[in-house]
């Protein structure tokens, strides 16, 4: 066992653990199979079976102050997405210790049908780099206690910084193991969920086969085992509510929150596949003439999706109910456009990490190539990721940095990755490559910055370790790279070996594209699970750890099919302070350098 660690890293937390450290009982109906049929009753039971079924969970930690999350159902009636029920006080405290004999702050706040019921507070006045329990009341009724942590922000001292990253976690894609992986270990101060927290997908059949339709994504095995709810794409808010309400029953998951504060990010998911300012690569604002959808046998999951605005709008009135996350408009208010997600998060003298927003306001995606070579509209200036606004708070927030590292969370890759399979066309144009100008814009800050650029990336479901050229064509000469980027395996979502229908194939695409892009150090696409970074001044580390099923990763087996499955630790790179480059680590991470105070 690692000093600092609860349990052994190769051991996740058991589902009989989890329940007995005391979530709430109904996540019990939870561990068994759990088909469409009866979803939306198994989230009624839930409800109904405990007034804070949907667990606790806290987040966006400064050195003084921390956000706390729960949901309440007040009445029968009043279950997720009902908009039914009505107004009442939750209590709140923080304690110095789990049994909550040395209350630090305690405090009543209101909720009603207006926000589905959810319960948010801000507790104030803490003390840095310092640990909290905290539990909600109402009516007799006690929500399960959870564990935080204020962020390692004191002024004249530095401490150790670690914290897990982790995206793209489908419920019908398989077993969160990965969240049972990071809720057992014991040497994190904060979660960073990259995005795709929640899908849209529905649990019937892709038609034909073919992903993008609104349909089910994730093994076939799982069918009728792991459904969703509701059973048909989400459109609505009502439908957004129940899906982020469905997605807080799984016990995984919700040991995970009430372990440490997160640090959250939306990317397209959340919304719809491949969202952008003004629609979505699977939505449809037209009802298709030829189709009737009351029509007997229809597939199920297919109707029209109507007007997109309207539907992102829903998606995040709902993200910002059920997720652990301060409305920035009102905390780090900056120039933007829409709702503001982007926010900045400061720990001492050792790193600053900005997290940014890239769906709400970028221009609609274009083919890589036109007339059999590049696209010119991808390095179009006029054409943005971030709006405009949301880049100068990024590049500037980069320029004035003095810290020893800014790390950036971000959604989507942001290094440049050429194709492996069609020659001069980039990868991927829903990734930064495809708004080149922006992604010059930024490299040309990060070469002007004091303190070491470490982008953090989810969205691909694969592992990744990159140097960050400022000219590709230079590389690898001393001084061209001006960063990293570390990118994290998805909890659940298909990877490279589903995506091309084996384990050989995805090591023969990896082989070319690593040929193709030789900044790119490391990639794995088989496995599925969470990084680790740890930073301290001299250099920042990332470990990557996946899902294991009998020790298997995923070579031969489907370990997301598993709900006995392990995690598992499966390599290691660092950039050493200065260098901007990626190399091996020598081994895992041993122990902090120091660990946060308990309070009292």
């Amino acid at each position: 066992m690692l000093s600092g660690m609860s349990t052994p890293l190769s051991t996740p937390l058991s589902r009989r653990a989890v329940l007995q450290g005391g979530l709430a009982a109904a996540a019990m109906t939870f561990l068994g199979g759990c088909t469409s049929d009866d979803a939306r009753e198994r989230v009624d039971s839930a409800a109904r079976s405990d007034a804070f079924a949907f667990g606790v969970a806290s987040g966006d930690p400064t050195g003084t102050a921390v956000l706390l999350w729960t949901r309440v159902t007040p009445t029968e009636e009043a279950t997720p997405g009902s908009g039914l029920g009505p107004d009442v006080s939750v209590d709140w405290e923080v304690a110095a210790d789990e049994e909550f004999s040395d209350i630090i702050a305690s405090g009543s706040t209101r909720t009603d049908k207006s926000r589905d019921h959810t319960v948010k507070v801000v507790v104030e006045d803490l003390e840095p780099y310092t640990r909290y329990f905290y539990r909600f009341r109402w009516e007799g009724a006690t929500s399960p206690v959870g564990r935080t942590q204020t962020a390692p922000d004191e002024p004249g001292t530095t401490h150790a910084l670690r914290l897990a990253f982790v995206s793209c976690s489908n419920y019908t894609g398989g077993y969160f193991t990965a969240y049972r992986g990071v809720a057992a270990r014991g040497d994190l101060d904060l979660v960073l969920h990259l995005g795709d927290y929640v899908y849209e997908y529905g649990n019937g059949p892709a038609e034909g086969g073919a992903s993008g339709t609104g349909e089910r994504y994730g093994p076939p095995e799982l069918a009728g085992v792991r459904d969703t709810q509701p059973p048909e794409e989400v459109l609505s808010l009502q439908d957004y509510r129940l899906r982020h309400a469905f997605y807080k029953t799984d016990p995984d998951l919700q040991s995970a929150h009430a372990r440490f504060p997160w640090i959250t990010i939306l990317d397209d998911h959340e919304v719809a596949n491949d969202s952008y300012a003004t629609g979505a690569e699977n939505h449809e604002t037209q009802d298709d003439p030829d189709t009737d959808y009351t029509a007997p046998g229809s597939p199920p999951g297919i109707r029209p999706e109507g007007d997109y605005l309207a539907r992102k709008a829903a998606a995040y009135q709902a993200y910002l109910e059920w997720m652990p996350i301060r409305e920035p408009e009102s905390w780090q208010p900056e120039p933007h456009q829409g709702t503001q997600f982007f926010r900045r998060f400061r720990f001492g003298d050792l790193a600053e990490l900005s997290v940014i927003e890239t769906r709400q306001n970028r221009s609609q995606q274009v083919p890589a190539a036109v007339d059999g070579g590049p696209n010119p509209a991808l390095a179009d200036p006029a054409r943005h990721l971030p709006e405009p606004e949301q880049m100068a708070w990024l590049t500037s927030g980069l320029t004035e940095s003095r810290t020893d590292w800014h790390l950036v969370g971000n959604q989507t890759v942001f290094a440049r990755v050429n194709s492996p399979f069609a020659a001069g066309t980039v990868f991927s144009t829903d990734q930064w490559d495809g708004y080149q100008a922006d992604q010059q814009t930024l490299l040309e800050a990060m070469a002007g910055t004091q303190s070491d650029p470490v982008v953090l990336t989810g969205d691909i479901h694969s592992s990744w370790a990159i140097d960050l050229p400022r000219d590709l064509a230079a590389y690898p000469s001393d001084g061209n790279s001006v960063g990293v980027e570390f990118v994290c395996p998805a909890v659940t979502s298909d990877g490279f070996k589903e995506v091309l229908g084996s384990v050989q194939a995805a090591t023969d695409a990896i082989a070319q594209g690593r040929a193709a892009n030789p900044w790119v150090r490391y990639i794995d696409g088989i496995g599925h699970g969470f990084a680790v970074l740890d930073v301290t001044p001299e250099r920042v580390q990332t470990d990557f750890w996946f899902i294991l099923s009998d020790g298997d990763k995923g070579l031969t087996t489907d370990p997301r099919l598993d709900p006995d499955a392990t995690v598992g630790f499966e390599a290691a790179f660092e950039s050493v302070k200065g260098s901007r480059r990626v190399t091996p680590a020598a081994g895992t991470l041993g122990p902090r350098s120091d660990e946060p105070r308990q309070a009292g």
